[in-house]
């Protein structure tokens, strides 16, 4: 199978590409659609062009590792949930960038899911061996299905695992052209009309396999606009604060809907499986406290057995800055 190499592929260059910015009065923003969070009503309410006194521009990424890609090349300056695994795939290949916020966490939100036809469950994984499977590359979903391949024995060289995102592998599943595929969002929910999970997220969190999102931006960036980045930081956390307060779901769902481009029924059934952290819940032991930075860590070295990167840092501790988050 070709999974190291289809992996390096997606990071070649990476390495000595820099995250330039673009002028201070305009940024760029990556996120992901059917991908509902707060941040989006104040995105669409105009909050942090307001707050940065710049013209912040959103585009929207399929995987993280698209967005890795973006910010070396300078096209974005900001990347908004961004999945462990693929900032680790890109920092482990020398691209500078740091955590600046734990975005959300979302165990339930992240899975594999196996074609009903062949009514494969936790007990009889096994049988697995031999299957095709869709697997976005290098990202949380990717990152979960290894971790499960190894609690359940299955060996990674006896599938045929190919790189799909996870609208991608959802089609390919319905159609019958893949027997597994991996996922999030509204890609997994369609997944699950056609198959089951083999772990629930309670399950997953029981063998160590958080899923957890992060805001991410070049090392460069940051350091030359601190007070920027605190400020579109701070939105955020405004944001969550107010979905907090289920008072104002109703103004705000139809907001955040749309701009995910979801109906508010699919929206409210997505959203209610995430937690957003509050900024003091980031700034302890278990996320950017060390705990974040263990298991990215982890993570990689996880990467590194499956030959899916070449090797890992020493240590990611550089690449969290809660100086911003903390202002």
């Amino acid at each position: 199978m070709t999974r190291k190499s289809t992996l390096m592929g997606a990071v070649a260059g990476l390495a000595v590409m820099a995250g330039a910015a673009q002028a201070a009065d305009e940024i760029t923003v990556g996120y992901f659609l059917e991908w509902p969070m707060p941040f989006q009503f104040a995105k669409e309410q105009g909050m942090y062009d307001e707050a940065l006194g710049a013209k912040v521009n959103w585009v929207s990424f399929d995987t993280g590792t698209a967005m890795s890609a973006a910010m070396a090349s300078g096209d974005v300056q900001i990347s908004v949930s961004q999945g462990v695994p693929p900032f680790v795939v890109a920092t482990s290949a020398g691209q500078d960038l740091q955590i600046i916020d734990v975005a959300v966490s979302y165990s339930n939100n992240d899975n594999c899911v196996v074609s009903s036809g062949l009514e494969i469950d936790k007990e009889s994984a096994a049988e697995l061996a031999g299957k095709k499977v869709a697997v976005p590359l290098g990202t949380a979903a990717h990152y979960g299905f290894l971790k499960q391949m190894s609690h359940f024995g299955v060996a990674l060289d006896s599938l045929n695992v190919v790189d799909m995102a996870p609208a991608e592998g959802q089609a390919a599943l319905a159609q019958g052209a893949v027997d597994m595929a991996c996922g999030w969002g509204g890609a997994l929910r369609r997944m699950k009309e056609s198959g089951n999970v083999l772990l629930t997220g309670a399950e997953k969190e029981e063998l160590g396999i958080l899923v957890f999102d992060v805001t991410s931006a070049p090392t460069s960036f940051v350091a030359e606009n601190s007070d920027m980045v605190a400020k579109f930081l701070d939105v955020t956390a405004d944001a969550n604060a107010m979905w907090a307060d289920e008072a104002n779901h109703a103004k705000m769902l139809p907001v955040i809907a749309k701009d995910a481009g979801m109906s508010e029924e699919d929206t409210m059934a997505t959203i209610s499986t995430f937690v957003f952290p509050t900024v003091d819940d980031q700034m302890s032991e278990k996320w950017l406290g060390g705990g974040a930075q263990e298991f990215m860590k982890g993570v990689a070295d996880v990467f590194v057995e499956a030959g899916s990167i070449d090797a890992a840092k020493a240590s990611y501790a550089d690449n969290v800055n809660t100086g911003p988050l903390g202002q």
